[in-house]
């Protein structure tokens, strides 16, 4: 299989980030964000692009990134929440081991806070966020390899849910 070791996918404030390095370390792999590549190349945080140009201009952006990630990375790879909304990278993940970490909204709103530095969410958090779901979850499922739920669990105890589902070893 060419690609990443694992593509973790789901929505914004699951636990991508965290988890994705653990599972990093745990497999002796590299970790890749694409949100982090986004930053790192536009030289700005993702809300300022979604602010200065629009939420389309900010998802080519993005779908570059995940293309660029997904023939260049060997490792653990996170993807931003809403990477999974392009069609053309949906494709892109078919064949790839992709674990979708999923929570309800009251983690959602522990976690996060719901917060206004989320840009998908500064009008009325909660709602906005149970709306993105109800648009989402359907296409996290449709690339999902396995789905790995994180409610009332450690990023630890996420993690190793992970190689347990996907049954890869630990170096």
């Amino acid at each position: 299989m060419s690609g990443p070791l694992l593509v973790l996918v789901g929505p914004m404030g699951v636990g991508k980030s965290t988890v994705g390095q653990l599972l990093a370390e745990r497999l002796d792999a590299g970790y890749r964000d694409t949100d982090d590549d986004i930053v790192a190349e536009q030289g700005r945080a993702i809300s300022d692009i979604f602010v200065e140009e629009g939420e389309a201009a900010f998802r080519a952006i993005e779908k570059q990134a995940v293309r660029r990630a997904l023939s260049e990375h060997r490792g653990v790879l996170a993807l931003g929440g809403g990477a999974i909304l392009d069609a053309d990278t949906r494709a892109l993940l078919a064949g790839q081991r992709v674990v979708y970490l999923s929570m309800d909204v009251e983690e959602a709103v522990k976690r996060t806070g719901l917060n206004a530095a989320r840009p998908l969410l500064a009008v009325n958090p909660r709602k906005q966020w149970r709306e993105l779901m109800e648009a989402r979850r359907h296409l996290y499922e449709e690339v999902a390899t396995v789905v790995v739920p994180t409610d009332g669990r450690t990023p630890e105890e996420v993690a190793q849910a992970a190689l347990d589902a996907v049954e890869l070893k630990q170096a």
